[in-house]
C-alpha cells in the first residue's frame, strides 16, 4: 500500500500509464496525488480527465491554472486559445460531467496520514499552514458556486498582486487564484512577479523563488507542489518537492512516493 505523488500531466495520458507501470500502481491498494495542470498541451487530455476521474477515492487532484483555464473556457468566459488542446474535452458527450468533476477537485490538500501539503504553485509566503487552508476553501466555496460563470469572466489578472486580509470581493479571489496556481517568483514582502519568465540565476536581485523568500511563514511544511517546470523537480531549500519536470515539453514525467520519498520518472519524448 503506497501513495504517489505526480507532477503536472498536462494531457499526456500514455506518459501516465508508463509511469503507473513503473510504478507497479494497483488502485485496490494504493493512492495517487496529482500536483494539477492535469490537461491542456498534451494530446490526450480527455483520457486523462476521465482515466483520474474514475479512480474515485483512489486519489487525490489539486486544481491548477490550466485546469482552471478548462473551466473558464467550457463556461465561455475566455476562448480557446491557439496552444491549447481542449477541444476532445469540449466537444465529449460526458463534457458536462467532467467539468463538475474537475470543479470539486480542492486548490490546496493538507494530508491526515503523512506529513504534506499538496498545491499547484505554492502558498504566499505571508501565510500559515491554517490561513492557507482557510482561504483555499473561501476560494473553492466561489469556484463550486451558482455564479462561477460570472466569477471566470474577472478572474484573470495580474492585481493585485500583494496579499492583504483587506482584499474583497473578486480583486481577493483573484490574488488567492494566482498565489495557489500562478506564482513562483516574489520580493522580501511576497509581492508576486508573475511577469518575469527567467531562471533563477538569471532573476532580478530583489526577486525570490516563492519558497525562499525570507521568513516565510509556512517553511515548517512539506509542500508538494508542480507548476514550475524549469526547476527540473530539484531544489536545495528544505521541506519542498517541486515534480513538474516538464513531460509535456518532452521531458519527464515524475513520481514520489511518500512513505520513502523515492522518486520514478519515464522519458515523454
Amino acid at each position: 500500500m503506497s501513495t504517489y505523488a505526480i507532477g503536472d500531466v498536462q494531457g499526456c495520458y500514455s506518459a501516465l500509464m508508463k509511469l503507473l507501470e513503473k510504478i507497479n500502481f494497483n488502485p485496490d491498494h494504493d493512492t495517487l496525488w496529482f500536483t494539477g495542470d492535469l490537461v491542456n498541451r498534451g494530446d490526450d487530455s480527455l483520457a486523462v480527465l476521465r482515466y483520474i476521474k474514475n479512480l474515485g477515492d483512489k486519489h487525490i487532484a489539486v486544481l491548477g491554472n490550466h485546469d482552471l483555464h478548462l473551466l473558464a473556457v467550457a463556461s465561455g468566459a475566455k476562448a480557446v486559445q491557439p496552444a491549447d488542446t481542449l477541444n476532445e474535452i469540449l466537444s465529449a458527450p460526458d463534457k458536462a460531467e467532467l467539468i463538475e468533476w474537475l470543479c470539486h477537485r480542492p486548490i490546496l490538500y493538507i494530508a491526515a496520514a503523512f506529513p504534506y501539503v499538496l498545491v499547484h504553485a505554492g502558498l504566499a509566503p505571508m501565510w500559515t499552514l491554517s490561513h492557507a487552508r482557510h482561504f483555499a476553501h473561501e476560494l473553492e466555496a466561489a469556484l463550486r458556486s451558482a455564479s462561477r460563470d460570472v466569477l471566470f469572466k474577472q478572474l484573470y489578472g495580474n492585481q493585485p498582486d500583494l496579499w492583504s486580509d483587506k482584499l474583497t470581493g473578486i480583486e481577493r479571489l483573484r490574488c488567492l487564484v494566482n498565489y495557489f496556481t500562478r506564482m513562483r517568483f516574489c520580493d522580501a514582502k511576497g509581492r508576486m512577479n508573475l511577469t518575469y519568465k527567467g531562471t533563477i540565476a538569471e532573476k532580478p536581485q530583489d526577486l525570490f523563488p516563492w519558497f525562499d523568500v525570507p521568513n516565510r511563514k509556512n517553511a515548517e511544511a512539506k509542500i508538494i507542489f508542480g507548476h514550475w517546470a524549469a526547476l527540473g523537480g530539484e531544489t536545495t531549500t528544505p521541506n519542498v518537492y517541486p515534480l513538474d519536470t516538464g513531460c509535456v515539453w518532452g521531458n519527464a514525467l515524475t513520481a514520489m512516493r511518500l512513505e520513502d520519498e523515492m522518486k520514478f520518472s519515464v522519458g515523454c519524448q
